[in-house]
């Protein structure tokens, strides 16, 4: 009898483990599900403010200047630059730690599995690109062909939770892992085509310091205060070098240990003892408070579950809250402001923002369909379960929301121009019909009846 309830035990042990483990992945669903609600909020918000009596006191208080620094050093920037350089390098850094999860051990660890999300995302990207470029070409707007190449994850995650469990785990799976490509994307092209003059200096010191983060990796030092540090000088390199601190981000992500001090069996192994020992130092009328034996056995076990997660799963898991819950609405509210004035209204139909609305409307679906087409028939992948052509152009519409990551290329290729508000409207306008036209068209093609489980 003793037997059957320790192996009882055991087996509850176990699957605790098991849903430890797949805990994380449906939280991250849920949570980039209500980020996207809440960036509407911000960007209707900020909208509404640009366009209201109080509009000069919205664009004036982005414009707010804040001194950080010591005496022979001090960083002096707008608030809307703090937020672009600074804000969105933790952004960017975020995005690191999910681009070399998913490397290492995602959906895009496996060459045959990562194939399709590769190939349509490097669609995705070079189709919008090129009807920019269709639209814009010859003119000073032709800068901002990489605006219509972004996803906004949160808002095309968001619209696609909408239809609730007829969305199978494959089809989210694959929109995720094909925004996270295309953000890889993004940041090559920020890197190397949207970097101001370059200072080889500042480039080389931050080559240096980005030399000791990954040799503290190779040390195996596991503790984020040294990264952290080493981080904050990486970035004020970047800013000096000309290159954007959006790649600083990404870089320092790369050098984040991702090896655990114990593997899963010496993990089951020690949680499974401290249970038991947990257990068995029960008496009645005792209280956790007052029982020696399991405070220490809870902490031992707090102890392990500390040194089976990496540095690299626990500051991402970490970043999650703040990355969707703040970062991302703040840069909302400071960005997504465009006053709607004549001069706007009557350049609608500029070829800049009809470039920016066709690259993210058309382009976008277009490049995602048909090298998603080419990966299958040549042979290199296949449909995720649960999955068909219908479901992949509703996920190629839903791509075209473009919101954060377009707002931000757009922000670099015309700061200071008239151009910028152009194609700010393009970009809202094109996110805005995508996800209708993306939402509507998987209403009418997903199975009625589909509850995964999983």
């Amino acid at each position: 009898m003793a037997n059957q309830k320790g192996q009882s035990t055991i087996d509850e042990i176990q699957e605790d483990i098991i849903n430890i483990v797949k805990y994380p992945f449906q939280k991250f669903f849920r949570m980039e599900s209500s980020s996207g609600i809440l960036l509407l909020l911000c960007a209707v918000f900020a909208l509404i403010m640009a366009n209201s009596q109080w509009s000069s006191g919205y664009f004036a208080f982005w414009e707010t200047h804040i001194k950080i620094g010591v005496e022979g050093f001090v960083l002096d920037k707008s608030l809307l630059h703090w937020i672009n350089d600074g804000l969105m390098a933790i952004f960017f850094f975020f995005v690191g730690l999910e681009i070399k999860r998913e490397i290492m051990v995602g959906e895009l660890s496996k060459i045959r599995i990562a194939s399709l999300p590769l190939g349509a995302a490097i669609g995705g990207m070079l189709a919008p690109a090129l009807v920019f470029i269709f639209f814009t070409s010859g003119s000073p707007g032709q800068d901002g062909w990489g605006i219509p190449m972004a996803t906004d994850i949160a808002f095309a995650l968001g619209i696609l939770s909408l239809h609730g469990n007829r969305v199978s785990l494959p089809l989210k799976i694959f929109l995720t892992a094909l925004a996270i490509v295309d953000d890889l994307g993004a940041v090559l092209v920020i890197a190397i085509f949207y970097s101001s003059e370059i200072n080889l200096i500042a480039l080389g010191a931050g080559g240096s310091i980005l030399a000791a983060l990954f040799l503290l990796n190779a040390l195996k030092i596991r503790h984020p205060f040294y990264y952290a540090i080493l981080g904050i000088f990486l970035w004020v390199a970047f800013l000096k070098s000309g290159m954007h601190t959006t790649v600083a981000g990404v870089l320092l992500a790369l050098t984040i240990p991702a090896h655990t001090k114990i593997n899963r069996d010496d993990y089951i192994r020690k949680v499974k003892y401290f249970f038991k020992k947990f257990i068995h130092s029960c008496e009645k009328g005792s209280s956790l408070l007052t029982n020696q034996e399991q405070q220490e056995a809870v902490q031992s076990i707090e102890h392990a579950c500390h040194e089976v997660e990496s540095p690299m799963q626990r500051l991402e898991h970490d970043l999650q809250p703040w990355v969707i819950y703040f970062i991302m609405p703040v840069f909302a509210l400071a960005n997504a402001g465009t006053s709607f004035d004549t001069e706007i209204m009557s350049n609608a139909d500029s070829n800049l923002t009809l470039g920016v609305m066709a690259g993210l409307v058309l382009g976008k679906p277009l490049g995602i369909l048909l090298f998603s087409f080419l990966m299958v028939k040549l042979g290199f992948a296949d449909l995720p379960r649960k999955t068909n052509w219908n479901h992949i152009i509703g996920l190629g519409f839903l791509a075209g929301i473009g919101f954060t990551m377009s707002l931000f290329i757009n922000s670099l290729a015309f700061e200071g121009t008239s151009m910028l508000a152009m194609s700010k409207f393009g970009i809202l306008a094109a996110s805005l019909l995508a996800g209708i036209i993306g939402y509507t068209w998987l209403h009418f093609t997903l199975p009625r009846n589909n509850a995964p489980k999983s």
